[in-house]
């Protein structure tokens, strides 16, 4: 299988020949052999490197999240390190000076295939500003780790766009980068100069274990495929003060708080007939975030079965009994600003609007399913963007 950079490398060469080179990338930022992209782009003389940009995390993707990353000069090669993950929204977007050496961005960043994650929309921004400033795009696509086909979740009502979600997207949206960055050019009429340059052998039904490729994590706390499985559903604990295992070393994996009972909360778990999943209990103690340093009692999640199980329900459906069982003994919603927001709760974020929050103590579990449905709108939209 050849991944996007592979492909425009090899096969797309024209498209960099005698052009001023930025790129956008991280640590796992890999060519199928496991060069570095900037590695090897840096390599080719038919073109110059100008300058790099780092997302979330920074290039090196060391950085903890939300954790402003500032810019710096590389000491290896005397290139500009841009960051785009500064203290504000506005340093989320170069500029017209990161850009004025720059003909051509390539951006090579792996998603994990949740709409909260934010590199596809640090591309988006990068695409916007490329279209302000007159320079062309070219996204490298790489797999999406948990699959091309099964989707879920509602998308955004509007008001409710963030930086985990600047266009409506289902949560597990079942896209690659290259597909939703051309499908927001088009349909936010940004009009950038965009070319995506596709992968070679890489099929829908695929998982991140059919690839036969390297699990590198793209971020501090996404540490293997399974953390990028059940992230679509853990991510939402974000919104609340229960641990998602950050400061462990099977971040959203466990989870939990000193609040649960855990014998009671897995006997009710297990009522709800979730398929695919299984709770097994656990204690542990984070080093840093939520009740650093405290003992946490939780869960270990076990997916039995990746092709029938549900991670957006089972997260709508951990928070909802969550809430049931212990909103008087502990459980709050995060008040805290989440990704520059400050006028909307974190959860309403990250569902996409405050209906789960404030329906909350209403809803039963068929309601959870239906909010983990994506609106057939919503399906169309995405077919009609899909390349592969």
């Amino acid at each position: 299988m050849l991944l996007g950079i592979d492909v425009l490398l090899e096969k797309q060469p024209k498209l960099l020949k005698g052009k001023r080179v930025g790129i956008l990338a991280h640590v796992a930022s890999k060519d199928a052999s496991g060069e570095h992209s900037v590695d090897r782009l840096a390599a080719d003389k038919g073109f110059q490197v100008t300058a790099l940009f780092g997302p979330e995390h920074g290039i090196a993707t060391a950085a903890q999240d939300m954790e402003p990353v500032a810019s710096r000069v590389d000491p290896s090669s005397g290139l500009p390190v841009y960051s785009l993950y500064g203290p504000t929204f506005e340093s989320l977007t170069p500029t017209e000076e990161m850009l004025k050496g720059v003909d051509v961005l390539v951006i090579d960043l792996q998603d994990i295939g949740s709409r909260y994650y934010t590199y596809v929309w640090t591309a988006v921004l990068c695409l916007k500003a490329c279209r302000k400033f007159g320079k062309k795009v070219i996204v490298c696509d790489r797999p999406n780790p948990i699959g091309g086909m099964l989707v879920e979740g509602a998308g955004i009502e509007k008001g409710f766009e963030s930086f985990v979600g600047l266009a409506s997207l289902p949560v597990r949206h079942g896209m690659t980068v290259g597909e939703i960055v051309q499908m927001v050019n088009d349909s936010e009429g940004i009009g950038a100069d965009l070319t995506i340059a596709p992968m070679d052998g890489w099929r829908r039904e695929m998982s991140w274990p059919d690839t036969g490729l390297e699990w590198i994590s793209p971020s501090p706390n996404m540490r293997s495929f399974t953390a990028a499985l059940l992230y679509p559903g853990m991510c939402l604990l974000e919104g609340t003060n229960i641990s998602e295992g950050r400061g462990t070393d099977t971040p959203f994996e466990i989870v939990g708080a000193p609040y649960v009972d855990v014998d009671e909360f897995i006997g009710a778990f297990e009522t709800l007939g979730l398929e695919g999943i299984r709770a097994t209990p656990t204690a542990f103690i984070p080093t840093r975030q939520k009740w650093a340093g405290g003992m946490c009692h939780g869960i270990r999640w076990v997916i039995e079965d990746p092709q029938t199980f549900r991670p957006y329900l089972t997260g709508l459906a951990f928070v909802w009994l969550i809430n049931r069982l212990y909103r008087n003994a502990g459980f709050e919603w995060r008040e805290k600003p989440y990704e520059f927001v400050s006028d909307k709760p974190a959860i309403d974020l990250l569902t996409g609007s405050s209906q789960f929050r404030k329906k909350i103590d209403e809803y039963t579990l068929a309601d959870l399913q239906t909010l983990a449905t994506p609106a057939a709108q919503l399906l169309d939209a995405r077919q009609r963007a899909l390349i592969y």
